[in-house]
């Protein structure tokens, strides 16, 4: 008689089926696989289930089901602890092995130890936890030299140096999606739309998800997009990022392949694109040494933020881009509008609100988290860190002004007139003096620069 083995391959945050090794191993160290995707309610419950993720997301898990169909299989999705409903469904196939994908939050630690115990009585299922699928490079992987968690040197405080190490790590070659997936038959699923909810409103200009979705877009930057992106990155009404930061959030595009398809091209652009996958890296792994940088100062600077009845009023403003700093302005509204905001952008309003308005960096990093389709604990809660100054950035009390922001990055004022219409007919010099709009519909600042400058610095050291 011959026995069938059956492993399972938990999809977390890598929803594809190209270069993906928790399912390629999975696939290969049984006869048949259970694709599983746990609709985790503790994530729900920690709120980071919001209307563009979770409409995104539903995308994603329509396109990797139909992506298995193609190769004769089908996802399994389950709703409840995803401990829980892992355990369950390895004793329900009696699964020798199950496979995941490690992760560096401190949620993602947890899951990893509960996972582990749980599956210890499960007639000797085995753990098998899987890195470089969320990142190019793993945490852990590159570390300054005599590193240690004994010596505070476990990970890399400062991009430059990272990123040295970081190029000399030799990468695997992305992984081929396997031909044929054989799911064993019986294995109950609930239907993902029922599944996934959130109250809220949606961003009406959302991107269309999945796997199939990312490549076409992927496909789209390296024939027109990445030979100029050095050049334009920082074109705020060009456009000219790549907008592939979504399908790296949910694991659509790989990073590794993503890394090597811009190394092939080379140039400057993709030299210029890849320094930003790293970025990336990077986030990723000071996160994972120091799990607590997602909400406690990762450099304190004894900083008193501003909570009082006035930066209620300043925060409420910036959330609606009614500041009167047209950059700033627009760029909140292209994140209500899109679910998404070029990094030129961010950096202004993350400096905007931290440094000008005093405002504490959590209070910017939960309003994108609440909004950004892309938005993942690592880098969402990072950048905000290195622009607060409480992060990794060397320059901690640097101060973006928006108004040469806009005379640097959105000269002619396309970038502002394309979010703020009330300024559609209003010249670019007005645009950069607002204090002089000549707009009824437009408030007038919030804030005089200099004096918030001056409040800054004098509160952050002490006076």
């Amino acid at each position: 008689m011959t026995t069938t083995s059956t492993s399972i391959a938990v999809f977390t945050s890598d929803l594809r089926l190209r270069d993906n090794p928790v399912l390629h191993a999975a696939v290969r160290s049984a006869d048949q696989v259970v694709p599983l995707f746990v609709v985790d309610r503790r994530v729900a419950a920690a709120g980071f289930a919001v209307p563009n993720r979770v409409a995104f997301l539903r995308d994603c898990l329509a396109d990797l089901d139909a992506g298995l169909r193609e190769r004769g299989g089908r996802l399994i999705v389950r709703t409840g602890d995803a401990v829980e409903e892992i355990r369950r469904v390895a004793e329900e196939v009696g699964a020798g092995e199950v496979h995941i994908a490690g992760g560096v939050s401190g949620f993602a630690g947890r899951r990893e130890e509960r996972l582990r115990e749980a599956l210890g009585g499960v007639g000797g299922a085995a753990l098998r936890v899987h890195g470089a699928v969320l990142t190019a490079v793993e945490p852990g992987a590159v570390t300054p030299s005599g590193g240690s968690r004994a010596s505070g040197k476990d990970h890399f405080a400062v991009f430059t140096p990272y990123f040295r190490a970081w190029q000399g790590v030799a990468q695997r070659r992305p992984l081929a999606a396997p031909r044929r997936v054989r799911v064993p038959s019986g294995v109950r699923s609930e239907a993902a739309a029922v599944s996934l909810s959130a109250s809220g409103s949606l961003s009406p200009g959302l991107p269309e998800g999945g796997e199939r979705a990312g490549r076409r877009r992927l496909s789209a930057w390296l024939r027109s997009g990445l030979a100029a992106y050095a050049d334009r990155q920082d074109d705020l009404a060009g456009d000219a990022t790549s907008r592939l930061s979504p399908y790296l959030h949910f694991g659509c595009l790989s990073p590794v392949e993503l890394v090597r398809r811009a190394r092939e091209s080379g140039g400057p652009g993709a030299d210029a694109f890849v320094r930003q996958l790293a970025w990336r890296d990077f986030h990723h792994q000071v996160l994972a040494a120091r799990p607590d940088a997602s909400h406690a100062d990762y450099r304190p600077r004894g900083d008193r933020w501003r909570s009082d009845e006035s930066a209620v009023a300043a925060i409420a403003a910036w959330k609606a881009g009614r500041t009167g700093y047209p950059l700033v302005d627009a760029g909140m509204r292209q994140l209500a509008a899109e679910g998404w905001m070029h990094n030129r952008a961010r950096l202004l309003v993350a400096s905007f609100l931290t440094k000008t308005l005093y405002v504490d960096w959590r209070v910017g990093a939960r309003h994108f988290l609440d909004l950004l389709v892309d938005g993942d604990v690592a880098n969402n809660q990072l950048n905000w860190q290195w622009v607060a100054g409480t992060g990794t950035d060397t320059r901690p009390n640097r101060i973006l002004n928006p108004l040469a922001q806009a005379r640097r990055f959105d000269a002619d004022g396309a970038y502002v007139r394309r979010w703020l219409p009330e300024l559609a007919d209003v010249p670019a010099h007005h645009i950069q003096t607002p204090w002089k709009l000549p707009s009824p519909s437009y408030p007038p600042p919030i804030v005089d620069l200099s004096e918030a400058a001056a409040r800054f610095h004098a509160s952050r050291h002490g006076g």
